[in-house]
């Protein structure tokens, strides 16, 4: 039988719809912008994000499940300047794949601070 903290962890997770709306709150506080791009399951689906700075320098992130359980953000694809058409095609696959994936674009510099990775020297 898991550990009760464990089941604490399982049980505390946020439904997507209100983590979505919390990260898109937070970002406008900081005069930043965030839109839906794609909406998935409200409760349970994946979160894909496309964090941009000012419309440029692109990255996607996903949440993947990790070995111990926890899921960590993960660098899943950056926009190539000189093949802009290849990062929104690899976003367009992605979205067809996971009809439950929501996919959020967050604009404001730095944006990883607001998923708890620093450091990012993209």
């Amino acid at each position: 039988m898991p550990a009760a903290t464990e089941l604490i962890r399982l049980d505390a997770r946020l439904p997507a719809h209100l983590e979505i709306n919390a990260l898109i709150r937070r970002v406008a506080a900081e005069g930043g912008f965030g839109s839906v791009l794609q909406k998935g399951e409200p409760d349970a689906g994946t979160i894909l994000l496309v964090l941009t700075e000012r419309g440029g320098n692109a990255r996607i992130y996903e949440r993947m499940p990790g070995l111990d359980g926890l899921r960590n953000w993960t660098l899943s694809a950056t926009e190539d300047t000189e093949n802009k058409e290849k990062f929104s095609q690899w976003l367009d696959r992605r979205g067809a794949q996971d009809p439950d994936l929501w996919i959020v674009e967050l604009d404001i510099a730095d944006g990883e601070r607001f998923i708890g990775l620093t450091g990012f020297t993209g």
